[in-house]
């Protein structure tokens, strides 16, 4: 076995292609992974955030470039792929992280918002992982990681055809870690993070008529990025970053209908007392507006670990409560 220390150096050079890498987990991704010395190709869709993300990983010292690419065309992630080869030859790590989200009364939501959704997903994650693969093949190695969410678990209220695709990820990348499992060098790698303190939340599209503020148990993205790391440095096939992202994916399978029910029920009453609706379509049909940065809220580091840990033994002592009546 490798030591530990050898492992943590192993990163310096390699070439990792990261898609979505101008905002929120992506760029905090984007981040990590330059200052370990990576060679980078950064992804999205906006040139803006393209530019910013580039010039601070450069200013690292590092290789970078950036590429304009909407992930859910195939031929525009196939320039992705042509590129990221012409800058050194080989692409080492691809990390699946471009998404957006729509939430609102299914009906309400445009259709070409629903589909566009599933082909940025769905469909974006299944264009990056046709290339990687395609590559690692002929290279007989290489990472791909996939920043799924836990909502490849559970379903998130309000929000059907973001809960399908991502359900549609989690069950693609199982059967594709089937297809390679005879390839001990090739690697495919699942994260399902919980709600995360980043800009995601306020570049979704919002069809429910209200604003959904980013609540104080939130994940940061840092520390989320830091999983990501974690999994190029020592890829498994499944990690839930943190306690709270597991622990949320435990209690629903425990409760399912109770969970969805209850928490729809929350929405539904919201938006049943908006009298001023305004649609938002978000960033699903265009590139990511202003803030392009890693949070949406100041560091979700400010809150007290004594604050967490108080919720969370409520949260325990609820569901043993819950448990205990079922039995």
């Amino acid at each position: 076995m490798k030591d530990k220390s050898v492992i943590e150096q192993s990163l310096k050079g390699k070439t990792v292609v990261i898609t979505g890498s101008t905002s929120g987990v992506g760029r905090a991704t984007a981040e990590a992974f330059a200052k370990e010395g990576c060679n980078l190709v950064i992804v999205a869709r906006g040139q803006q955030g393209i530019d910013e993300t580039v010039k601070f990983c450069r200013e690292l010292g590092v290789k970078v470039m950036g590429v304009q690419a909407d992930m859910s065309n195939a031929d525009e992630v196939e320039k992705v792929t042509s590129e990221a080869l012409a800058m050194t030859g080989k692409i080492d790590i691809w990390v699946n992280n471009a998404g957006v989200m729509a939430s609102g009364k299914f009906e309400e939501i445009p259709l070409e918002i629903h589909q566009q959704v599933l082909k940025t997903n769905l469909f974006g994650y299944m264009h990056g992982a046709y290339n990687a693969l395609k590559i690692f093949k002929k290279q007989n190695d290489g990472i791909l990681i996939n920043n799924v969410s836990i909502g490849g678990f559970m379903p998130a209220p309000y929000s059907a055809v973001y809960s399908a695709s991502k359900y549609g990820i989690r069950g693609m990348m199982e059967c594709l870690q089937g297809e390679i499992s005879n390839r001990k060098h090739i690697h495919i790698c699942n994260l399902y993070p919980q709600l995360q303190n980043s800009t995601g939340n306020l570049h979704s599209a919002k069809y429910s008529g209200f604003e959904m503020t980013i609540p104080f148990i939130a994940s940061d993205p840092r520390d989320t990025a830091s999983k990501i790391l974690e999994l190029a440095k020592n890829p498994k096939k499944d990690l839930f970053p943190d306690f709270k992202s597991a622990a949320i994916t435990n209690t629903y399978k425990l409760f399912p209908k109770t969970i969805i029910n209850t928490a729809s029920a929350v929405l539904r009453t919201k938006m049943k007392f908006n009298d001023d609706k305004e649609n938002n379509p978000g960033n699903v049909l265009t590139n990511s507006k202003e803030p392009l940065r890693v949070y949406g809220n100041p560091s979700s580091k400010t809150v007290s670990d004594l604050k967490l840990a108080f919720i969370a033994g409520i949260g325990i002592s609820i569901g043993l409560l819950l448990f205990g009546k079922r039995e």
